[in-house]
Order: C-alpha cells, then structure tokens, then sequence
C-alpha cells in the first residue's frame, strides 16, 4: 500500500516530495528543503475478549466504520502507555468495564489497512460492571452459541472469537500471530 500523501514537512511547512531517500528501499515523503524524511508506519490496535465466566461481552458500534455492527473492545494505541494499559482504556472507554488478568493472545497483521492488531484475554471485574461507552450503542454478555457471527464488524474480531473459542474447549491458550490479507 502507498503511503499516505504529505504535502508540507511538519518541520519546517515547506513542499515535500516522494522519493526514495539515499540508503532506503521504498518512496518516502522528503522535504525539498530541509531533507526531513516523514515516515509512515503501521497503526497499532489493542483490545481484548473480556469474559465473565463462559460469556464474552460485546460492544455494538455507534462510530464508523461498521456502525451498528458487533466488535471486541479495542482500538488505537495512544503514546506514552503500554499495550495492556491500552487494552484496559479502550475497554473502560466502550464498554465501561474494569478488566483483570490480562494475558497476551494473539497478534494480527493487517498490512492491507496498515495495522498491527494485539489482542488479550481478560476477566471482567464483575458480571454486571459494564455499560456503553461513547462510541458504543449496547453491550452485552454472550454465550458461545449466541454470538451474533453475522453481525461482527471486523474479520479480525471474528478470527479472534473462533480462536478463543476452539482454545477454550481444549484449555490451552498459546499465543499466536496471524496474518489477515
């Protein structure tokens, strides 16, 4: 995927153009004055499957993209905190809910949408200790067989859920990487 346009260096508001600078291999946005190079990574996401005995607790969407739709709390990292304290804030800011326990699951590539996804298991602090956040229309406990499959936004929520799902029935958790193209 080509990066995302940049018109001005963010150092000194000056034109930029797309070039490959000496000693790299790709197209970067490079000021034509100052030579400032502007890279463009990959966005990082955390969430978790947070679980109250067999339920897991959803979070339907009341943002775009995919209102209304099903999603595991999640979303982008923000500077200065960790992945799980990440996970923790994207949970407490959608569904309301405190989580304890958090252990690393699963780690997903989405090079497509230029995003690095890294999912944990949590336990809810209490069974009815949630709520909908600003950016969520209703939350719920599910169980297994009533997980709403057609419904969920993302594939990386789906590809988490069916992982968690066939983990749980054997107790083993191991985490995994995965790539979703």
């Amino acid at each position: 995927m080509s990066p995302e346009p940049i018109n001005y260096c963010n150092q000194c508001g000056e034109n930029v153009s797309l070039l490959t600078p000496a000693g790299d291999n790709r197209d970067r946005h490079v000021c034509d004055a100052c030579g400032q190079i502007h890279y463009q990574n990959p966005k990082v996401v955390c969430g978790c499957i947070p679980v109250w005995g067999e339920r897991i607790l959803l979070c339907r969407r009341a943002i775009e993209p995919r209102k209304g739709l099903w999603t595991l709390p999640a979303g982008f990292m923000e500077n200065g905190e960790t992945l799980q304290h990440g996970a923790a804030r994207e949970t407490m800011e959608e569904a309301c809910a405190e989580i304890a326990g958090q252990t690393l699951y699963a780690i997903y590539n989405l090079p497509r949408v230029n995003q690095v996804y890294v999912m944990f298991r949590a336990e809810l602090t209490g069974e009815d200790c949630f709520a909908p956040g600003a950016e969520t229309l209703e939350t719920r406990l599910f169980e297994e067989r009533h997980i709403p499959w057609d419904d969920l936004a993302f594939r990386v929520v789906r590809a988490t859920l069916e992982r968690y799902l066939a983990d749980r029935k054997t107790g083993r958790f191991a985490v995994a990487m995965e790539d979703i193209l």
